[in-house]
Protein backbone atom coordinates (compact mmCIF):
# COMPACT_ATOMS: atom_id res chain seq x y z
CA UNK A 1 0.00 0.00 0.00
CA UNK A 2 1.44 3.29 -0.91
CA UNK A 3 1.90 5.51 1.50
CA UNK A 4 0.97 9.48 1.13
CA UNK A 5 3.25 11.82 2.62
CA UNK A 6 2.06 15.47 4.32
CA UNK A 7 3.38 17.54 1.34
CA UNK A 8 1.05 15.20 -0.80
CA UNK A 9 -1.82 15.95 1.45
CA UNK A 10 -1.40 20.09 2.14
CA UNK A 11 -0.86 20.23 -1.60
CA UNK A 12 -4.64 18.76 -2.82
CA UNK A 13 -7.03 20.64 -4.69
CA UNK A 14 -9.41 17.75 -5.68
CA UNK A 15 -12.45 19.76 -4.44
CA UNK A 16 -13.43 22.90 -5.06
CA UNK A 17 -16.21 23.60 -2.72
CA UNK A 18 -13.58 22.99 -0.03
CA UNK A 19 -10.56 24.63 -1.69
CA UNK A 20 -13.06 27.60 -1.63
CA UNK A 21 -14.21 27.38 2.02
CA UNK A 22 -10.17 26.96 3.00
CA UNK A 23 -9.59 30.76 0.62
CA UNK A 24 -12.58 32.00 2.90
CA UNK A 25 -11.64 30.96 6.33
CA UNK A 26 -8.24 32.15 6.07
CA UNK A 27 -9.22 35.66 4.95
CA UNK A 28 -11.31 35.32 7.91
CA UNK A 29 -8.58 34.00 10.65
CA UNK A 30 -5.18 34.36 9.29
CA UNK A 31 -4.03 32.21 11.79
CA UNK A 32 -5.58 29.02 11.40
CA UNK A 33 -4.75 25.94 9.67
CA UNK A 34 -7.65 26.36 6.80
CA UNK A 35 -5.87 23.42 5.02
CA UNK A 36 -5.97 19.69 4.82
CA UNK A 37 -5.28 18.12 7.98
CA UNK A 38 -3.22 15.17 8.54
CA UNK A 39 -3.10 12.22 10.68
CA UNK A 40 -1.90 12.72 14.07
CA UNK A 41 -0.37 9.80 15.97
CA UNK A 42 2.57 6.83 15.52
CA UNK A 43 1.77 4.95 12.14
CA UNK A 44 3.09 1.57 13.66
CA UNK A 45 -0.50 2.23 16.06
CA UNK A 46 -2.85 -0.92 16.44
CA UNK A 47 -5.46 1.76 16.97
CA UNK A 48 -6.92 4.02 14.03
CA UNK A 49 -9.39 6.39 15.21
CA UNK A 50 -11.91 8.10 11.84
CA UNK A 51 -13.91 10.43 12.03
CA UNK A 52 -15.41 12.49 9.33
CA UNK A 53 -13.76 15.65 8.74
CA UNK A 54 -12.03 18.65 10.38
CA UNK A 55 -14.45 21.28 12.87
CA UNK A 56 -14.17 24.55 11.92
CA UNK A 57 -12.76 26.01 15.53
CA UNK A 58 -11.30 22.56 16.32
CA UNK A 59 -8.70 20.73 13.49
CA UNK A 60 -9.22 23.43 11.27
CA UNK A 61 -7.41 25.87 13.33
CA UNK A 62 -5.31 23.66 15.12
CA UNK A 63 -3.87 21.36 12.04
CA UNK A 64 -4.69 18.55 14.52
CA UNK A 65 -7.16 16.26 14.58
CA UNK A 66 -9.73 16.56 17.11
CA UNK A 67 -7.73 19.40 18.97
CA UNK A 68 -9.47 22.64 20.25
CA UNK A 69 -13.16 22.06 20.07
CA UNK A 70 -15.67 20.09 22.24
CA UNK A 71 -15.40 17.21 20.38
CA UNK A 72 -12.00 16.57 20.87
CA UNK A 73 -12.10 17.63 24.86
CA UNK A 74 -14.95 14.60 25.17
CA UNK A 75 -13.00 12.46 22.98
CA UNK A 76 -9.87 12.75 24.12
CA UNK A 77 -11.09 12.15 27.82
CA UNK A 78 -12.12 8.84 27.65
CA UNK A 79 -8.45 8.07 25.34
CA UNK A 80 -7.02 9.03 28.38
CA UNK A 81 -8.83 6.59 30.76
CA UNK A 82 -8.28 3.86 28.37
CA UNK A 83 -4.73 4.48 28.30
CA UNK A 84 -4.68 5.64 24.75
CA UNK A 85 -3.45 9.02 25.64
CA UNK A 86 -1.30 10.43 27.96
CA UNK A 87 -3.29 13.37 28.79
CA UNK A 88 -7.20 14.03 28.85
CA UNK A 89 -6.98 17.06 26.60
CA UNK A 90 -5.24 16.56 23.06
CA UNK A 91 -3.13 20.15 23.18
CA UNK A 92 -1.53 18.35 26.24
CA UNK A 93 -1.37 15.06 24.99
CA UNK A 94 0.60 11.95 23.17
CA UNK A 95 -1.15 9.05 22.03
CA UNK A 96 -0.07 5.89 23.05
CA UNK A 97 -0.60 3.60 19.87
CA UNK A 98 -3.44 5.14 18.70
CA UNK A 99 -3.43 6.71 15.64
CA UNK A 100 -6.57 9.84 14.85
CA UNK A 101 -7.66 10.93 10.98
CA UNK A 102 -10.66 12.02 9.09
CA UNK A 103 -12.73 10.73 6.46
CA UNK A 104 -12.27 14.06 4.80
CA UNK A 105 -9.34 15.96 5.47
CA UNK A 106 -10.73 19.64 4.80
CA UNK A 107 -13.37 21.32 6.56
CA UNK A 108 -16.92 21.27 5.03
CA UNK A 109 -19.08 23.93 4.71
CA UNK A 110 -21.74 22.54 7.44
CA UNK A 111 -19.82 20.09 8.76
CA UNK A 112 -21.09 17.95 5.66
CA UNK A 113 -18.98 16.77 2.73
CA UNK A 114 -20.84 15.97 -0.02
CA UNK A 115 -20.36 12.16 -1.41
CA UNK A 116 -17.97 13.05 -3.80
CA UNK A 117 -16.12 15.18 -1.50
CA UNK A 118 -16.03 11.86 0.77
CA UNK A 119 -14.91 9.79 -2.88
CA UNK A 120 -12.30 12.21 -3.35
CA UNK A 121 -10.37 11.74 0.16
CA UNK A 122 -10.71 7.58 -0.34
CA UNK A 123 -6.87 7.14 -1.60
CA UNK A 124 -5.82 9.22 1.54
CA UNK A 125 -8.03 6.95 4.06
CA UNK A 126 -7.05 3.61 1.91
CA UNK A 127 -3.21 4.01 2.86
CA UNK A 128 -3.78 4.98 6.11
CA UNK A 129 -5.97 1.88 6.86
CA UNK A 130 -3.25 -0.15 4.70
CA UNK A 131 -0.42 1.06 6.90
CA UNK A 132 -2.95 -0.25 10.09
CA UNK A 133 -3.06 -3.44 8.24
CA UNK A 134 0.56 -3.66 7.38
CA UNK A 135 1.69 -3.34 10.71
CA UNK A 136 2.03 -6.16 13.42
CA UNK A 137 0.12 -8.81 11.38
CA UNK A 138 -0.18 -10.93 14.11
CA UNK A 139 -1.73 -8.82 16.24
CA UNK A 140 -5.14 -7.75 16.52
CA UNK A 141 -5.71 -4.02 15.52
CA UNK A 142 -8.63 -1.56 15.40
CA UNK A 143 -10.61 0.92 13.19
CA UNK A 144 -12.70 2.70 15.39
CA UNK A 145 -15.80 4.79 13.44
CA UNK A 146 -16.90 7.57 14.95
CA UNK A 147 -20.36 7.86 12.98
CA UNK A 148 -22.40 6.33 10.43
CA UNK A 149 -20.56 8.33 7.39
CA UNK A 150 -17.00 7.46 8.94
CA UNK A 151 -18.41 4.07 9.19
CA UNK A 152 -19.64 3.93 5.58
CA UNK A 153 -16.56 5.64 4.15
CA UNK A 154 -13.98 2.55 5.97
CA UNK A 155 -16.71 0.59 4.81
CA UNK A 156 -16.37 1.53 1.18
CA UNK A 157 -12.72 1.37 0.99
CA UNK A 158 -12.04 -2.14 2.48
CA UNK A 159 -12.20 -3.85 -0.80
CA UNK A 160 -9.35 -1.96 -1.92
CA UNK A 161 -7.30 -2.06 1.77
CA UNK A 162 -7.47 -6.06 1.63
CA UNK A 163 -7.36 -6.56 -2.19
CA UNK A 164 -10.71 -8.21 -2.79
CA UNK A 165 -12.34 -8.46 -5.88
CA UNK A 166 -15.98 -7.76 -4.37
CA UNK A 167 -17.75 -5.41 -0.76
CA UNK A 168 -16.72 -6.50 2.35
CA UNK A 169 -19.76 -7.40 4.07
CA UNK A 170 -19.59 -5.16 6.71
CA UNK A 171 -22.83 -4.51 9.18
CA UNK A 172 -24.56 -1.71 9.28
CA UNK A 173 -23.55 1.31 11.79
CA UNK A 174 -24.22 0.80 15.25
CA UNK A 175 -22.68 2.31 18.18
CA UNK A 176 -20.64 -0.21 20.29
CA UNK A 177 -20.51 -2.72 17.48
CA UNK A 178 -17.67 -5.36 16.89
CA UNK A 179 -16.79 -7.01 14.03
CA UNK A 180 -13.94 -9.06 12.56
CA UNK A 181 -13.23 -7.64 8.77
CA UNK A 182 -9.85 -9.71 8.64
CA UNK A 183 -8.14 -11.88 10.74
CA UNK A 184 -6.90 -10.03 13.89
CA UNK A 185 -8.27 -7.02 12.34
CA UNK A 186 -11.82 -5.27 13.98
CA UNK A 187 -13.94 -2.63 13.07
CA UNK A 188 -15.70 -0.37 15.78
CA UNK A 189 -18.23 2.06 15.75
CA UNK A 190 -19.44 4.53 18.57
CA UNK A 191 -21.56 7.60 17.76
CA UNK A 192 -19.23 10.74 16.63
CA UNK A 193 -18.23 13.09 20.29
CA UNK A 194 -20.33 16.09 18.70
CA UNK A 195 -21.90 17.77 21.03
CA UNK A 196 -25.06 17.52 18.90
CA UNK A 197 -24.45 13.53 20.25
CA UNK A 198 -23.09 14.31 23.81
CA UNK A 199 -25.70 17.69 24.63
CA UNK A 200 -28.12 15.22 23.78
CA UNK A 201 -27.15 12.10 26.09
CA UNK A 202 -27.21 10.03 22.32
CA UNK A 203 -23.83 9.49 23.31
CA UNK A 204 -22.13 9.70 26.99
CA UNK A 205 -18.85 9.07 28.56
CA UNK A 206 -20.06 5.66 30.23
CA UNK A 207 -20.97 4.79 26.58
CA UNK A 208 -17.80 5.98 24.88
CA UNK A 209 -15.80 4.27 27.60
CA UNK A 210 -17.41 1.34 27.73
CA UNK A 211 -16.06 1.31 23.68
CA UNK A 212 -12.30 2.25 24.33
CA UNK A 213 -12.63 -0.70 27.06
CA UNK A 214 -13.59 -3.35 24.35
CA UNK A 215 -11.06 -1.98 22.28
CA UNK A 216 -8.35 -1.83 25.06
CA UNK A 217 -9.50 -5.52 25.75
CA UNK A 218 -8.95 -6.31 22.15
CA UNK A 219 -5.57 -4.85 21.75
CA UNK A 220 -4.00 -6.15 25.25
CA UNK A 221 -5.52 -9.85 24.38
CA UNK A 222 -2.65 -12.19 23.85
Amino acid sequence: MVEVSRSQLLACDACPRLVALRGRVRSLHPDYHAAPVAPWGPKTARLLIVGLAPGMHGANRTGQPFTGDASGRFLFDSLYRAGFATAPRAENAELNGTRITNAVKCLPPGNRPLAAEIRNCSAYLTAEIGTLLGRRPRRSRVVLCLGRLAHEAVARVLPVVLNLSGPVPVPAFTHGRRTEIATHVYLVDTYHPSRQNTQTGRLTRTMLDAVLSDIRRIIDAP
